[in-house]
């Protein structure tokens, strides 16, 4: 899932209002603009794992917040109340992929299922399926600094 918003209404929003309701699924990301130079930031699904902050590109390399990590990998992140930088990195292994998707259907099955489904996944949701689906994402580790 991906929100785009004004950057400063929906920070606003986000801080009076959606943590409380999203804060548990969706964090702020804000990158630098890899052509503007100017802040960006858009609302992303997470999971946070191990002390680190997961999210994926569902439009794959397509997605503008994407290509500024790839240009800029130093981030700004809002989780709920917390606020921090955070280093980002960009993985591409399909099987690691596949793995983050295996996690979130277990942690949250009816959403990512819906989530799988409505991006044309038919079928039973297996292994071979989410590496099929893996091939056109990015997963993004954000670790804070």
């Amino acid at each position: 899932m991906k929100i785009r918003p004004n950057n400063i209404k929906f920070s606003h929003l986000y801080r009076r209002v959606l943590y409380r309701v999203a804060g548990g699924l969706v964090l702020l990301l804000t990158t630098t603009g890899r052509k503007s130079g100017k802040a960006h930031t858009v609302g992303l699904q997470y999971e946070l794992i191990e002390g680190r902050y997961y999210v994926a590109a569902a439009d794959g390399t397509r997605a503008d917040w994407l290509r500024n990590i790839l240009s800029d990998p130093d981030v700004r992140v809002q989780a709920g109340k917390l606020k921090f930088r955070a280093m980002a990195v960009v993985v591409s292994d399909n099987s690691e992929i596949a793995n983050f998707l295996a996690y979130r259907l277990q942690k949250r099955p009816m959403l990512i299922s819906m989530i799988l489904r409505s991006a044309g996944l038919k079928g039973k949701i297996d292994r071979a399926a989410l590496e099929k689906y893996a091939h056109g994402i990015r997963l993004v580790i954000l670790t804070p600094l």
